[in-house]
């Protein structure tokens, strides 16, 4: 990864900034784009390593255009683009706001949607770059409580595997990284599926960096969650249901403690009322 110039969105705080240090310490040019530039600007300072933060909405097109052309100037040719920024209001889907079923298809699939496209434009004709999508096992199966957002993660994983078709044999990379409940902001309040403990956004890091180097296209966070995934599939529905409900992984999203995500539900509700519907940091389930 030496050299290697990176751009993450919602890099500021969560799996972003975990992410952002972690390709620091493989001596990566990392370029951290987020709507709350102050904060994109501190963590780059506070991690060092030349990197730079700005200012930026995915849901944008013009914005995420200007962010790329700025990672450009200060580094060079992109490699590595990490769709990352995302949001999780949650709650019972017949009770859901039209307002808040769409900034989720806004900024969890058309944030990835421009991303994507945007860097596959400069891939394609230099025949290389990485393209990364942080999607979640939510976009592998359905959790209640969440029914919006896990749709928006079964479109990021389409979205992926389509793309993944369509650059193969130009060397250009794809990975799809599904973490279960992830320890930021974002996932605070979670319960936690019986066998399946949360991860810290370190672990996802480490996973992204391996994936990079590797060029590994399913990263499951853990690794152990994806035969669990990979068996749904092919087993009949009913032993499936089964499984969930002594996993108890159907409360994951449906009884989240209020208190404790009071914080996060906080933050979104002030940029709903700014028009900037952008989580920064993503954690995924």
């Amino acid at each position: 990864m030496t050299g290697a110039v990176v751009a993450i969105t919602g890099g500021a705080r969560g799996i972003g900034a975990a992410t952002a240090g972690a390709l620091i310490a493989e001596s990566a040019r990392v370029a951290i784009g987020d709507l709350d530039a102050e904060l994109a600007a501190e963590t780059a300072r506070q991690l060092g390593g030349g990197a730079v933060g700005v200012g930026l909405d995915v849901t944008d097109r013009a914005s995420f255009a200007a962010f790329l052309d700025q990672v450009e100037r200060s580094f060079g040719p992109l490699d590595v683009l990490i769709n990352n920024a995302g949001i999780m209001p949650l709650g019972a889907f017949a009770q859901e706001s039209e307002e808040t079923a769409r900034r989720l298809v806004e900024v969890n699939l058309h944030g990835v949607i421009n991303g994507s496209k945007l860097a596959l434009q400069r891939f394609v004709p230099r025949g290389r770059g990485h393209l990364v999508n942080i999607a979640s096992t939510a976009g592998k199966t359905g959790f209640p409580g969440g029914a919006s957002y896990c749709a928006t993660k079964h479109a990021v994983v389409g979205l992926s595997e389509a793309i993944l078709k369509e650059v193969r044999g130009t060397g250009i990379r794809m990975s799809i990284v599904m973490p279960v409940v992830v320890r930021t902001e974002l996932g605070s309040g979670l319960q936690e599926a019986r066998g399946f403990r949360s991860v810290q956004p370190v672990d996802v890091a480490d996973a992204i960096v391996q994936a990079l180097k590797t060029g590994r296209v399913d990263v499951y966070v853990p690794r152990s969650v994806g035969p669990l995934i990979r068996a749904q599939s092919v087993l009949p529905r009913a032993l499936t249901d089964a499984v969930r409900r002594v996993l108890r992984a159907d409360l994951v999203l449906s009884s989240p403690d209020p208190v404790a995500r009071a914080a996060y539900d906080a933050r979104l509700a002030a940029t709903s009322a700014t028009d900037n519907p952008q989580e920064t940091g993503v954690g995924a389930h």
